[in-house]
């Protein structure tokens, strides 16, 4: 969504030295862990780690192979470990994401009560001049058509 790259410029969302250390880095992690050149630089990470990986597997000499003697097995242990802190992540950029939403949905409510109080003067003075406009001799003037 178009709003959603630009929420930060929004007059009612806090922003800058308004934000705790936290809310800085939820909104740093949404943005650059929930973007395509993440995603991409992850998987040449994992290309490139499966290649290295092989190649010092293969090449090894005398029983001897590479760095790691299972090969993928510390691959594994990172992925999982990535995989437990993968929820938590996911968890604190949603919970940032709605906050940024409840400050727009909050901002949007006050501009609509203050709105509609505006609307109903407009509206009551409306009333008053077409009665004093339409009124003659002291009688009462019908009540406008709506």
């Amino acid at each position: 969504m178009e709003w959603q790259r630009h929420w930060h410029k929004h007059p009612a969302v806090r922003t800058g030295d308004q934000l705790t250390l936290g809310e800085r880095a939820a909104d740093h992690m949404r943005n650059s862990m929930g973007s395509w050149p993440f995603v991409f630089g992850f998987v040449v990470i994992m290309i490139v780690w499966a290649i290295a990986n092989s190649v010092f597997y293969l090449g090894g000499a005398e029983g001897e192979h590479g760095f790691d003697p299972y090969p993928y097995i510390l691959l594994n242990l990172i992925l999982s470990m990535v995989a437990g802190l993968q929820g938590a992540i996911l968890l604190i950029a949603a919970k940032r994401s709605d906050q940024v939403s409840s400050e727009l949905a909050m901002h949007t409510y006050e501009n609509t009560t203050q709105l509609t109080e505006l609307l109903q003067k407009v509206d009551d003075l409306t009333t008053q001049i077409h009665r004093h406009i339409c009124t003659t001799d002291g009688q009462k003037a019908p009540d406008p058509v709506v």
